[in-house]
């Protein structure tokens, strides 16, 4: 028996699809259904006890961001922050001009909204990235024209890692233009690397819950203060008139709890998740036919220093002459999980758009999968994993298309 059969035991590296929810979250959100149960708009005590607990999240949540507790409004999660940001950005804007500015990166949603507004009239400008995954400063400035309304660029990509230099872009976007809406797709980076809206420029936020320990369905939207915006969803006018709906008071609970704990560490965390990150991508060196993608290859400085100007838990490796979705699904029948791009669009797929704007070489595209950690990976399930890639990668080229 080799070392490589014992990993029957779960290892789990997709969490940038999803996080294990904490387990006091799990119990808060429990507790919180049955016994804290009232509508927070009620104005008996049981709707103020519901209500208290929506303002205590709210404050870890601020205080995490350094932003006003009124900044925060919540969401089913990151595909409707994204949605509301984009939709409502641009008809707050619509009488000033018709211009949008993102990326060829972008998460399907950002990517489709913009793309609904393209059909409704807006003109929209895709940016290029460089080969590390980077939008470059200059090629945003020459876009920029006087009806740009709108700029949506993310802040850390959701399938190689790549971390856009935020506040720069939205400081020549402002220097432009101060009343054009500059928003972040910050899904992957909330918690993962420092991000503060208020000091960085950014005037609308998307987050979702799931990625850092919370439950899932929960989520927000920073909006910039004074920040005016038609709400998405109509009915009720909860949250200030901006997002109507009985607010989803287990789940807000469970987000506040997960992210006081994460950001009560979130430096251990993050120096934890680049030592996981660094040694698994020196390993690499060990697996034949790999590439890494979006680790700065063109940099001679060392890996240590390459690696902390990327998010530190993603990792996108191409594995020559193996299709994802094959070595994919061996790594699973060892118990170890992975991703062969964005999971949001699993039951979709398609080739991705990121490894395309990167320049990753066609017969690489279909032969490629995402590794992301959390502050629970291990060192030896980092080991275990490279050890099962060297055992089966070799054996799977073997049987590659021609």
């Amino acid at each position: 028996m080799t070392d490589t059969d014992h990993t029957m035991r779960e290892i789990y590296l997709d969490n940038a699809a999803t996080t294990r929810v904490l387990p006091g979250a799990a119990a808060l959100v429990a507790d919180v259904m049955c016994n804290s149960y009232g509508n927070p708009s009620s104005l008996h005590h049981k709707g103020f006890e519901a209500e208290q607990l929506i303002k205590a999240a709210t404050r870890s949540i601020a205080d995490s961001l350094k932003v006003p507790e009124e900044t925060i409004v919540y969401t089913s999660g990151g595909t409707e922050s994204n949605n509301m940001a984009l939709l409502c950005g641009a008809e707050a804007r619509k009488r000033r001009g018709n211009h949008i500015i993102t990326t060829r990166i972008e998460h399907a949603s950002v990517y489709q909204p913009i793309l609904r507004l393209e059909e409704l009239g807006y003109k929209v400008t895709f940016l290029p990235v460089d080969g590390n995954g980077l939008v470059q400063p200059d090629t945003l400035k020459e876009a920029l024209t006087d009806d740009t309304i709108l700029v949506s660029i993310m802040a850390v990509n959701n399938e190689i890692g790549a971390t856009e230099p935020i506040a720069e872009l939205a400081d020549i976007v402002h220097k432009h233009n101060p009343d054009t809406l500059f928003h972040t797709d910050a899904i992957q980076a909330y918690g993962k690397v420092p991000i503060f809206p208020k000091r960085m420029g950014i005037d609308l936020m998307s987050v979702s819950g799931h990625k850092l320990h919370a439950p899932k369905g929960t989520g927000f939207l920073y909006v910039r203060e004074k920040l005016s915006l038609h709400p998405l969803i109509y009915g009720g006018g909860q949250q200030k008139d901006r997002r109507s709906g009985t607010e989803n008071v287990p789940g807000i609970a469970g987000l506040g709890f997960a992210v006081k704990e994460w950001f009560a560490h979130a430096e251990e965390y993050r120096n934890r998740m680049y030592e996981l990150k660094e040694r698994f991508v020196s390993a690499m060196d060990e697996v034949p036919g790999t590439t890494v993608n979006g680790v700065f290859a063109d940099d001679s400085a060392p890996l240590c220093e390459r690696i902390r100007k990327t998010a530190p838990h993603i990792v996108s490796v191409s594995f020559c002459g193996v299709r994802s979705e094959v070595l994919l699904h061996t790594l699973e029948e060892k118990g170890i999980y992975v991703s062969s791009g964005s999971a949001c669009s699993s039951n979709h797929p398609a080739i991705s758009g990121t490894l395309k704007a990167i320049g990753v070489k066609e017969n690489l595209l279909d032969s490629t999968l995402r590794f992301s950690f959390s502050e629970e990976t291990t060192e030896e399930e980092i080991d275990l994993t490279v050890a099962v890639l060297k055992e089966v990668v070799p054996v799977l080229g073997r049987y590659r298309r021609s």
